[in-house]
């Protein structure tokens, strides 16, 4: 019988290749870590040398975004499972999940999302990122589940090692940039007392209006060179 890295590889490539290079490769994993472990959705976050976090790929639009709001809200399962480098399990939300994570936990919930999975993306002291594998029903993962998922990560952290060796496609810069948008997109969210999405729109049509490149509206907003506090209408 065929070894688990070996199966796990094959259900990766089996996957469409719809999207090349790194992103390519993360999006199978994505889809092909969703349906060997019976969830809805997964999601691969990045970290870059800088400890800047990003997602950067996710099996469906929910997974991006529910990984994506952990580096908005700075809490979360992934969060933990990158900090504390091992896996973090929540397989009932309603059966004494975590309360250390207040903002989240709720997003979770109105998501229809039941349990929650983080995987940490390690080799030896280098930390990547995490991979999140979300549950619309409650329950554990099985141990060869468990064990799957373990694969799933060390097929996802071998991607990565080759992005970093120049094999990829520039993802982790794209990483840097969304992450500092998103982390915008918060200050602006307090600055203006509203909410993400408003705090994005508030974004853009400054953009709009003085002709300017979000990304470098998103790094004056970091910086403290730019700030709504005084744009209110």
């Amino acid at each position: 019988m065929a070894d688990r890295e070996t199966v796990v590889k094959g259900l990766v490539d089996a996957q469409p290749a719809s999207t090349p290079g790194t992103r390519g490769m993360l999006l199978r994993i994505c889809r092909a870590a969703s349906e060997a472990l019976a969830a809805s959705g997964a999601g691969v976050s990045v970290f870059t040398a800088n400890a800047v976090g990003g997602v950067g790929a996710a099996s469906d639009p929910r997974s991006e975004q529910l990984a994506d709001l952990q580096f908005v809200l700075g809490e979360g399962p992934g969060m933990d499972a990158f900090d504390g480098r091992h896996p973090v399990l929540v397989p009932d939300l309603d059966d004494g999940a975590p309360d250390r994570w207040p903002v989240y936990m709720p997003a979770l919930r109105d998501s229809g999302v039941r349990a929650v999975f983080a995987f940490p993306l390690q080799v030896g002291a280098a930390r990547l990122g995490v991979l999140h594998v979300f549950r619309e029903r409650a329950g554990p993962l099985s141990a060869e589940q468990f064990a799957d998922a373990l694969t799933f990560a060390d097929v996802t952290v071998a991607a990565l090692l080759d992005e970093q060796a120049g094999e990829g496609d520039g993802i982790t810069q794209a990483i840097e940039y969304r992450a500092e948008l998103f982390q915008a997109q918060g200050m602006v969210m307090v600055q203006i007392g509203g909410t993400i999405s408003e705090a994005m729109a508030r974004l853009r049509a400054y953009a709009y209006a003085e002709n300017l490149g979000l990304s470098g509206i998103a790094r004056d907003v970091v910086a403290g060179r730019l700030n709504f506090d005084q744009d209110k209408s």
